[in-house]
C-alpha cells in the first residue's frame, strides 16, 4: 500500500481551520474529517492559537436562566411561525384542492402545529385526520419516501443543487430514479438551485509590465494532474468592506489547490495563493500556469516566483474572459451558491464561509458535471492510481 504523502499547510489555512472549529456549528472531529486532517493535528492548531491553553468551559445555567431561555425560545418560535408559514404556503396553496392542502400539512407537521396550519389554510382539523386515515397508494408511498431523500440531498448541498446534481447524488447512493421524477418532486417542494447573477471583473490590465502569450489555448482538460493550473481573483462584499479572494485550480480535477484572502488586492494576495498551491501539490518543473493579464500576475515578484519553480506562464488575450473560462466558472458557482444569499457582517465571517465552501464543499463534496458528477477529491482518488500505474 502506497504511503500517503505528508501534507504541508500555510498559516492562512491553519488560521481558517481553527476559526471553523471556533464557530461552533461543527465539532472538532467533524471539521477534521471534512478537511481530511487528523484530529490531533487540528487540536494542536487550536491549542497553539489559544497560546497553548484550552479555553475554560462556561458555567452551568441557573434555574431562572433556564426558564427564561425556554420562554424566549417559545416566543421566538411563535413569531417565526407567523413569519415563515405564509412564505411556505402561499396564496395559491390556500386556493388549491383539499388533497394538496392536506399533503402540505402532512409534509410540514414536523415544523408547524397542525392546528395552526389548518387555520392558516382554511381546512378543518377533523378533515385532515380523516384524509390521513385513508390508505395510501403504493405510488404515493414511493413518491413520499423519494421526496424526503430529494429534500435531504438538497439540504445537504445547502440549497446549491438543482435536479441534475440531486439526481446524480441519488444515483451514487444506489437510488434508481429518473431525472424527470426528481425534478417533479423538487418542484412540488419548491426546491431549486440558486440562480446566477452577474458580477464585476477585477482584472486591471492597464499596466506597463510584460505579459505572456496564451499558451494554454483553452485546453481545459489536461491528461495529468499538476500539468495545467488556472488562477483568478474575485471579491466578496461584507459590512466591513471588500474581501478579495485569489484561487488556483488544477484543471485536471478542478480541485482548488491554492487560495488566499485579503482586504487588499495586490501581489501579496496572489503570491500567498501560489505558495499554498506549491506547498500542497509540489509540482514538477514544466507546469503551465494560466491567468489573466492583471497587474498582480504580471508583477516582477510573481513572475520571479514562477520562474524559480520552473513554471511556464500563460495569460489570456486582452479582454477575452473565455480564455480563463474554468476559473470564471468557479467564481460564478461560488457567487451563486454562497455569496449572493449571504450578508457577511465582518471579514472574519466571510473568511470562515469561503474557507468551508472551498475546502469542504467544493473540493470534497460538490458533484461536478465536467467530472461525471463526482467531486474533485473523489475524481483524483479514482483516476490517479490508474495514471500512476506502471
Amino acid at each position: 500500500m502506497e504511503r500517503r504523502k505528508r501534507r504541508s499547510f500555510t498559516p492562512e489555512f491553519r488560521t481558517d481551520a481553527v476559526r471553523l472549529v471556533r464557530e461552533g456549528s461543527k465539532s472538532l472531529p467533524q471539521v477534521a474529517k471534512d478537511l481530511d486532517l487528523t484530529e490531533s493535528a487540528l487540536r494542536n492548531w487550536v491549542r497553539e492559537a489559544d497560546g497553548g491553553k484550552g479555553k475554560s468551559p462556561a458555567g452551568p445555567l441557573t434555574t431562572e436562566e433556564r426558564d427564561e431561555l425556554v420562554r424566549l425560545r417559545k416566543e421566538v418560535r411563535h413569531l417565526e411561525m407567523e413569519r415563515d408559514f405564509p412564505k411556505k404556503s402561499g396564496g395559491l396553496l390556500r386556493e388549491g384542492d383539499l388533497e394538496v392542502r392536506f399533503k402540505f400539512i402532512d409534509a410540514e407537521r414536523a415544523c408547524f402545529p397542525i392546528d395552526f396550519m389548518c387555520q392558516q389554510l382554511g381546512v378543518s382539523r377533523s378533515g385532515y385526520y380523516a384524509w390521513k386515515q385513508r390508505p395510501e397508494s403504493e405510488r404515493d408511498k414511493a413518491d413520499r419516501a423519494l421526496a424526503e431523500e430529494v429534500a435531504t440531498v438538497h439540504q445537504e448541498s445547502r440549497g446549491r443543487y438543482g435536479s441534475p446534481r440531486v439526481h446524480a447524488e441519488l444515483r451514487a447512493r444506489g437510488r434508481r430514479v429518473s431525472r424527470k421524477r426528481v425534478a417533479r418532486l423538487m418542484g412540488q417542494q419548491s426546491l431549486a438551485a440558486r440562480k446566477k447573477r452577474r458580477f464585476v471583473q477585477t482584472t486591471d490590465s492597464r499596466h506597463a509590465q510584460p505579459v505572456a502569450p496564451n499558451i494554454l489555448e483553452r485546453d481545459f482538460s489536461p491528461s495529468q494532474p499538476n500539468s495545467s493550473w488556472a488562477t483568478d481573483i474575485t471579491y466578496v462584499w461584507t459590512r466591513q468592506g471588500w474581501l478579495y479572494l485569489a484561487v488556483i485550480m488544477d484543471l485536471f480535477s478542478r480541485m482548488i489547490v491554492g487560495w488566499s484572502m485579503s482586504e487588499n488586492i495586490d501581489r501579496h494576495l496572489v503570491l500567498n495563493a501560489l505558495d499554498m498551491a506549491l506547498k500542497g501539490r509540489q509540482p514538477a518543473r514544466g507546469l503551465l500556469h494560466h491567468s489573466d493579464r492583471g497587474s498582480q500576475y504580471a508583477s516582477e515578484d510573481y513572475q520571479k516566483a514562477l520562474a524559480a519553480r520552473g513554471i511556464q506562464c500563460s495569460m489570456s488575450r486582452k479582454g477575452n474572459c473565455w480564455d480563463n473560462a474554468v476559473a470564471e466558472s468557479f467564481f460564478s458557482s461560488l457567487k451563486m451558491e454562497l455569496v449572493h444569499d449571504a450578508d457577511f457582517a465582518t471579514h472574519e465571517q466571510a473568511r470562515t464561509a469561503l474557507f468551508e465552501y472551498i475546502e469542504i464543499f467544493y473540493n470534497r463534496q460538490r458533484r461536478h458535471s465536467s467530472l461525471g458528477y463526482v467531486s474533485p477529491a473523489d475524481f483524483e482518488l479514482a483516476v490517479l492510481p490508474q495514471k500512476l500505474a506502471p
